[in-house]
This record gives C-alpha cells, sequence and structure tokens, in this order.
C-alpha cells in the first residue's frame, strides 16, 4: 500500500475509535455523524498538502528522458529552429553565437556576439554555464530573476560535440520559464492551506461543544438543546464550504468547454430574485427586480448562470446590511464589451475600497473576514462567479465606491446566429 492508503486507512481507525466512544458515552446520532465526517474531509485537505509533490524531494541517481537530455551527435541547426523553448549556443569565450527564434522572441536582451551574463542577473546561470564550459559536465540549473516581476526559470548546459554544423568547443544552453507553473503551485498551496483553515475552524467549535456536552452540560436540557443549534450550524458551514469546493473543482475542470445549449439570462435573473425574496426581509434589505418582460436568448449554461446570479443577489443582500437596497438591471451598452449583454447588480450598502476590487475573485479573499463568517460566506463565491464567466467567455466588472454601494455587472456575449432564421442547429435547441 501507498502512504497515502495507509494513512486514509489511519483516518478511517481514528474515525471509527471516535464515534465508537462517543456513542458509547450516549452522543446523539447527528453529531457522530458531523463529527465522522468532518475529520475525514479535513484529513484528505491535509493529506493533499503533505503528500502530494510536483517534484521529487530527492534528486533521482540519472535524470529522466526529457527535454534536458544531453543532445546527441548529428542533432543541427534545423531542429533548433523548430524548438519551442529557447536555445542558445554560447562559445568558449562566453559570446552567444545562436539563438533560436523562441530564444529572440521571449529573452529581450538577447544579441549575438553579446556575453550570456548579461541575460540574466543570476550567479548560479552564470556559474553552470561557466563550469559546463570547463569541463565538459552537463549541469541543470534552477533561478530567480527580478524583473518587473519574480520570474522562475529553470535551465540546462550541455557541452556540443565537435562536428556538428553549430562549431565545436561550444556550449547548448536551453531555458525554460517555469514562472506560470511555479506561481500555479504556489496558488495550489494556498488553496488547499485555506480550505483546511475553513474547515479546521468550525470543526474546532463542533469538538468544543461536544466536549461541553459530555461534562458538565450532560444533565442540563436547556444547555444541550443551546449547544446542539450550535454544532447543527457549524455543521451546515463545513456542508456549505464542501460543496462550494467541490462546485469550484467541477467548473475548472470544464472551464475551457464552452456551453453549447441555449439560456435566458433574463428570465434566470427574474428566478432568482423571486427566489431570494425570503432572503430579502430576513436581512432588512429591499430588492428590486428591474428587468424587462421579454428575455434575451445567448449560447449558456442556465444553471451556471443561475448561481452567477444568485451569488451576486444573495451576497448584495448579506453585506449590505439592513435598509440597503439591492438592484438588479440590465446595464447600458459599454464599448468596452461590444455585443454583449449585460446584467448589473447594485447595492446601496458600505461600498468596498478601490484597493481591494481587484482582489474580490480570489479564492478564500475577505474585506473583513468576520463580517463573512458571521453572514455565512465561504469566500469562494465570486471565485465561482469568475470561472462560471471564463467559460462563457464572459467578464464580471465591479464598481464600488466606500460609503455609497457597489455595482457587480456580469457581460455575456451575444451569439448572432441564435437569432439567425432558419439556423436549424440552433433553433432546434431549448434553453436547459
Amino acid at each position: 500500500m501507498t502512504a497515502r492508503y495507509w494513512a486514509f486507512a489511519l483516518a478511517a481507525f481514528c474515525a471509527a475509535t471516535v464515534a465508537a466512544a462517543l456513542t458509547a458515552l450516549g452522543a446523539p446520532a447527528a453529531i457522530v455523524f458531523l463529527l465522522v465526517l468532518a475529520m475525514f474531509v479535513l484529513a484528505g485537505l491535509v493529506l493533499e498538502v503533505v503528500l502530494y509533490r510536483t517534484e521529487p524531494e530527492e534528486a533521482p541517481e540519472e535524470p529522466p528522458a526529457t527535454l534536458n537530455e544531453a543532445l546527441p551527435a548529428g542533432f543541427g541547426r534545423a531542429m533548433l529552429e523548430q524548438m519551442p523553448t529557447p536555445i542558445l549556443v554560447i562559445s568558449g569565450r562566453g559570446r552567444i553565437t545562436y539563438a533560436n527564434p523562441a530564444a529572440t522572441a521571449t529573452l529581450p536582451r538577447v544579441r549575438l556576439d553579446g556575453h550570456f551574463s548579461e541575460l540574466f542577473r543570476a550567479p548560479a546561470f552564470v556559474e553552470a554555464v561557466t563550469e559546463t564550459a570547463r569541463d565538459g559536465q552537463p549541469r541543470d540549473v534552477e533561478f530567480t530573476v527580478y524583473q518587473d516581476r519574480e520570474m522562475y526559470f529553470e535551465a540546462r548546459a550541455v557541452a556540443l560535440p565537435d562536428g556538428g554544423d553549430l562549431g565545436t568547443g561550444q556550449v547548448l544552453v536551453q531555458i525554460e520559464d517555469r514562472t506560470k507553473a511555479h506561481r500555479a503551485e504556489a496558488q495550489r498551496r494556498d488553496f488547499l492551506a485555506n480550505a483546511s483553515h475553513e474547515l479546521r475552524t468550525p470543526l474546532a467549535s463542533v469538538l468544543g461543544y461536544v466536549e461541553t456536552l459530555m461534562g458538565h452540560a450532560k444533565d442540563d436540557p436547556d444547555a444541550q438543546e443551546r449547544f446542539l443549534a450550535i454544532i447543527y450550524r457549524q455543521g451546515q458551514r463545513m456542508q456549505r464550504l464542501v460543496e462550494d469546493l467541490m462546485s469550484l473543482n467541477r467548473i475548472e475542470m470544464n472551464e475551457h468547454i464552452r456551453p453549447d445549449t441555449l439560456c435566458d439570462p433574463v428570465q434566470i435573473g427574474r428566478e432568482v430574485c423571486a427566489a431570494l425574496a425570503p432572503l430579502a426581509e430576513d436581512t432588512g434589505a429591499s430588492l428590486h427586480c428591474d428587468l424587462p418582460a421579454e428575455g434575451t436568448i445567448l449560447i449558456g449554461d442556465q444553471g451556471q448562470i443561475y448561481q452567477v446570479m444568485t451569488n451576486l443577489v444573495s451576497n448584495a443582500l448579506r453585506y449590505g446590511g439592513a435598509g440597503a437596497m439591492v438592484r438588479v438591471h440590465l446595464a447600458e451598452a459599454d464599448p468596452s464589451f461590444p455585443n454583449m449583454l449585460g446584467i448589473t447588480v447594485s447595492d446601496t450598502g458600505p461600498g468596498i475600497p478601490r484597493d481591494q476590487l481587484h482582489r474580490l475573485t480570489e479564492r478564500f479573499f475577505r474585506v473583513s473576514a468576520t463580517q463573512n463568517r458571521d453572514k455565512g460566506g465561504t469566500g469562494l463565491g465570486l471565485a465561482i462567479v469568475k470561472h462560471i464567466l471564463a467559460r462563457h467567455r464572459g467578464e464580471l466588472r465591479i464598481t464600488s465606491i466606500p460609503g455609497e454601494g457597489s455595482d457587480f455587472t456580469v457581460w455575456l456575449p451575444r451569439d448572432d446566429s441564435v437569432a439567425k432564421p432558419g439556423d436549424s442547429a440552433l433553433a432546434a435547441r431549448k434553453p436547459a
């Protein structure tokens, strides 16, 4: 069994032990179920952080067969021209004698007969190329460059065999920009760490109240009722978080596949307003649906557009505060979004500081963490909106004035083919 299976087996054993102990102590079945579920979810997230690795912790004895392998004899200029990664050939004097098209396109400091040390301010890179030129041994090096932003690179230096059409006594250097991969991995780690933290907080609350129920509150019916209500709310919070995590994962997996069904965002907006009328009453805000009776048919996933509108309207109601007015209406035509339909959710709430607007769609970002938890938010609602709109090739425009309110506008592309008469392929489709 792998380490992952052993770890899950250990988690299952611990969960079963806790469940048996609680059952023996007379704990309600609902509490036992919530604790076991929470332990499994938390264990899964922690295992992802601890066990998942994008790179081996120890370098293998022999490098794998990749693009970084030493080039065989006869590997010539014509093939280098087709390589998608930057490739340089450097003379024994450190001068660049060849740069393939990928290198000239992505490395602005490349110039023929220039010294290779001018490319990057990275001592590790310079040392690796210099040592390979000296002793002929291939070398791999990772280095970071600080320009307008932090960038991460990997390079492989290989001494070229004599007799090739690139000359003799030279070093071939392959360079790969790993910035996107590095940032994606950092985002994945942050995401899992944040998810674990968000689950650990309500789980700690549940465990604390269970401990109290098993102790001095065991014979106190009033305390039991109060504590069980709190445990139930914390369980609901964990459930919402898990559902949002699963929803976000599904959306990201299909983000590159554009929907091929029809939907009516205007009609969806009216339905969302009707469905959220009770929430408006609970929050003390007023909800006004000013969408026209006549709908607009677009290509889109009806369920996902419903989720977008639900997230935006419910956020406006929850965070607008008592007395706030939330209005859903069509946006005025904007030259920045040609041939697109815009639906705006406006509120007269407290507004959002300008320097935080660009971070609103980040996972788990909160303008006010305490307020978000108090309102029952998971911190994933706007991230879900962003990825759904990316799948639809749409956009989310956010404007806000602190003290006056905010506007969240969903822009979705119109498809002229939908309105073309006689288009049997599209006319046959109905809104999902």
